[in-house]
């Protein structure tokens, strides 16, 4: 047993002692430099390259024994070794291999470092890379070159009993590596500074832990660095667990963490984003790539996202077919602050050269009021809950210009809407085609102060509010100058300064700087609103076109509607409404001082409520007669027709032939509106008419005796001081006719008769008013 023991340590010994030797032997009489042809002929052989070895090349003794490269560069075939800058790099390359693994008969690579690496990448304008041939010339040499060995350190069955090779590398390091890439088709540049990479105990039988490091640059240039700023500055860390399927060419990186701090030009704050993955799998052979789960963070910091940073959360899992450029992100969930939370999936395709993608979003309910809160962009709305439940569901596809909903479905608190919308990503363009249930716009716009109530004008809730923001532009008319608008909307209801409009139908249509309203048709109250109108943005200041229209409304209740307290109307009737008009400016001034036009109108089938004309003259008439009129008498005024045309100049509502037609009574009058100083003046009279249908009968010389109205002040005054008896115009028609009827015989009996008319008139005028009638009639005759 010793002499077995005294002979196997002896054998050891000359094993050791041979192995020695022949390292010695090697370092000693073989001279390294002696190998630099034979390398740079194989490597120009394999791939094509020109490689010049500038350095010397070393040995290195125990405990590794390992093979040294100083100072190396390389060309493309088609570069110029003295004119170009070389494709590849390095300062210094090592190669080891463990001593101990020699005495077993094993080659164990022990570490191999790779210094100082200078790699430049290109796009020519084509879009074909500089690497591309290299790696056809590669791929077409796979045959030519010997197959990976395995792992095993057994001998290979069949074959020599030579040393085998164990690929185990215990150290893997790339240090100070750089990397430039000029893409001359965009015009854009990537520089990574401070490449740093390392794996330890790489096998390609089962995952090694793998880092890498770097900075990344990017500019807008193809020249690249220089002293220009760059774009975007990233740092990058990248950890995880790599497993290299070499015979397969299949990679795969689990626990995968890719974290990034990102600083763009102009901004302070950087932007950190952090990708984890369970498995991330690269499948060369295939052109195919994994990843699921992943898990993408981010915080970004901008003004325009508010004072505090936001944070958002990807998950999703990944495929992509690399030959194809496409991608599949499935289980898509974005969420984030203030209730976000998206779900759908997306395809992706052409990522190369025209990226699109289609797919489905889900978007659950959340309030969009903080949101709106942090982008400092949440607009002063009369309910202080609008916006604050909204959802979508829609199908969606599109390319980095144009996105297309294409079956949306948008929920807005009270309100649904279905059909589709398509938008250029840069604002420019613009198409929506939606149906709705309701809407209440009145909810969104400004709520009306006590303030603006009555200067706004005609008591609509809707300019009240709009009023109150009159030095502010009404419209973003940049904006609007370079949209290319087709709008289509369908509401069953919508609700507008305090209107109720139905079944309504718009159109828009808009291009060269023109915003049309191509058509409005709606129900409104009993009857029908129609209109078009234009907006042109092409000269400063724009200018506005409404041709509206309303046909057979209910006056009463549009009435209610626009007044306030619930009061009731003061007539009913059904109203007829055309006309024209015209403006310009981007404010309530300018729009106010700038307004040009017409309206006809016409009111049917109508009465003026609480009150009889007809009986107020009628007795009047019958007491200046000494008569006394026995019939019963309606409680209200009822007309055939009124009817009168408007005139708008310069701000200014003329209207010269107000007529209201009464049977046997004709009321006409006369006033202006100064929509600017917003004050009025109206004049109306009334006359008993001899007609078949009078309504009472009348000396000839009493017909047409006027009652004259004088309404007069500014809309923001007190309506209850607007109107009141013309006694100066009473005074003079009322003296016209009783000098023309009663000539010198005016006296006592005159007299008489008059008061008789007088107290009628104070019942219905009271009788203040009624007395100063009373008083100048008295004067008349004296």
């Amino acid at each position: 047993m010793k002499r077995l023991l005294s002979t196997l340590l002896a054998a050891i010994g000359i094993l050791a002692v041979l192995a020695v030797g022949a390292v010695i032997y090697v370092t000693t009489f073989l001279d390294p430099e002696d190998l630099k042809p034979q390398l740079e002929n194989v490597v120009q052989e394999q791939t094509g390259l020109t490689l010049a070895l500038e350095g010397p090349i070393s040995w290195s003794l125990y405990p590794r024994l390992g093979v040294g490269v100083e100072k190396a560069d390389a060309w493309l075939p088609e570069q110029s070794v003295d004119d170009d800058v070389p494709f590849m790099a390095f300062r210094r390359a090592e190669v080891s291999l463990a001593f101990t693994s020699l005495l077993r008969g094993e080659v164990a690579i022990d570490g191999m470092t790779l210094d100082g690496l200078r790699l430049n990448l290109s796009r020519d304008e084509s879009g074909r890379g500089n690497w591309e041939a290299l790696i056809e010339r590669l791929a077409a040499g796979d045959e030519k070159l010997p197959a990976p060995v395995g792992a095993s350190a057994a001998p290979v069955p069949g074959g020599d009993s030579g040393p085998s090779v164990a690929f185990n590398i215990a150290s893997v390091e790339v240090k100070d590596g750089e990397v430039s890439y000029a893409d001359h088709a965009v015009g854009h540049s990537l520089h990574l500074k401070g490449l740093s990479v390392s794996g330890r105990n790489v096998n390609p039988r089962q995952p090694f832990p793998f880092s890498a490091s770097f900075q990344l640059l990017g500019h807008d240039t193809p020249a690249g660095a220089g002293d220009t700023v760059p774009q975007v500055a990233s740092d990058v860390t990248l950890e995880g667990r790599l497993a290299m399927d070499l015979a397969e060419r299949r990679y795969a990186l689990e626990d995968l963490s890719l974290v990034t701090s990102n600083r763009l030009a102009g901004l302070k704050s950087p932007q950190q984003l952090e990708l984890n993955g369970q498995r991330l799998v690269v499948d060369m052979t295939d052109q195919h790539l994994r990843l699921e789960p992943g898990t993408l963070k981010a915080t970004l910091e901008h003004a325009a996202l508010g004072e505090e940073p936001l944070s958002l959360v990807m998950e999703f899992a990944l495929e992509s077919d690399l030959a194809a450029g496409s991608a599949q992100l499935r289980d898509l969930t974005l969420s984030g602050d203030d209730g976000l939370r998206l779900r759908g999936n997306l395809n992706l395709a052409g990522l190369y050269d025209a990226p699109r993608y289609d797919g489905q979003l889900r978007l659950a309910p959340l309030s969009l009021r903080p949101w709106l809160e942090r982008f400092d962009s949440l607009p002063t709305m009369a309910d202080a809950e609008a916006l604050s439940d909204v959802a979508l569901t829609t199908p969606l596809e599109g390319d980095l210009e144009r996105v297309n909903l294409t079956g949306m479905t948008l929920v807005l608190d009270d309100s649904t809407f279905t059909g589709q919308m398509a938008a250029d990503l840069d604002g420019h363009g613009l198409e929506v085609d939606l149906q709705g249930d309701s809407l209440n716009l009145d909810a969104y716009l400004p709520a009306s102060s006590p303030e603006a109530s009555g200067a706004a004008g005609l008591g609509l809730p809707g300019i009240r509010g709009a009023y109150a923001q009159q030095d502010e532009g009404l419209l973003p008319v940049e904006w609007l100058r370079e949209l290319a608008l087709d709008g289509n909307l369908a509401l069953s209801r919508l609700q507008l300064a305090g209107l109720d409009f139905r079944d309504v139908s718009l159109r828009l249509e808009g291009s060269d700087g023109r915003q049309r309203l191509t058509s409005l048709e709606s129900s409104f109250y009993g009857g029908s609103l129609a209109a078009t109108g234009e907006l042109d943005l092409t000269g400063d200041p724009v200018a506005w076109r409404l041709s509206p229209r309303l046909e057979r409304v209910h006056v009463d209740t549009l009435l209610e509607a626009l007044g306030e307290d619930n009061e009731p109307a003061p007539l009913r009737g059904r109203a007829f409404v055309e006309g024209e008009l015209t403006t310009r400016g981007n404010t309530w001034p300018a729009m106010k001082r700038g307004l040009n036009g017409r309206l006809d109108t016409r009111l049917s089938d109508g009465a003026i409520l609480d009150v009889n004309v007809s009986r107020e003259l009628c007795s009047a008439v019958a007491t200046l007669q000494g008569e006394k009129i026995q019939r019963e008498w309606a409680p209200e005024t009822r007309f055939e027709h009124a009817e009168a045309t408007f005139k708008v100049r310069d701000g200014v509502v003329e209207s010269d032939d107000i007529a209201v037609t009464l049977p046997g009574i004709d009321i006409g009058g006369e006033g202006s509106l100064d929509l600017t100083s917003e004050r009025f003046d109206l004049r109306a009279a009334a006359r008993v008419v001899d007609t078949a249908d009078a309504a009472c009968e009348v000396n000839p010389h009493l017909e047409r005796l006027p009652l004259p109205v004088r309404c007069e002040g500014r809309l923001a005054g007190d309506s209850a001081e607007w109107c009141r008896f013309d006694r100066e115009g009473f005074q003079a028609a009322i003296g016209d006719a009783l000098r023309e009827e009663i000539g010198s015989r005016a006296g006592d009996e005159v007299e008489q008769r008059l008061e008789g008319a007088l107290d009628k008139l104070e019942e219905s005028v009271g009788e203040e008013t009624g007395g100063q009638i009373r008083d100048a009639l008295k004067g008349l005759f004296e």
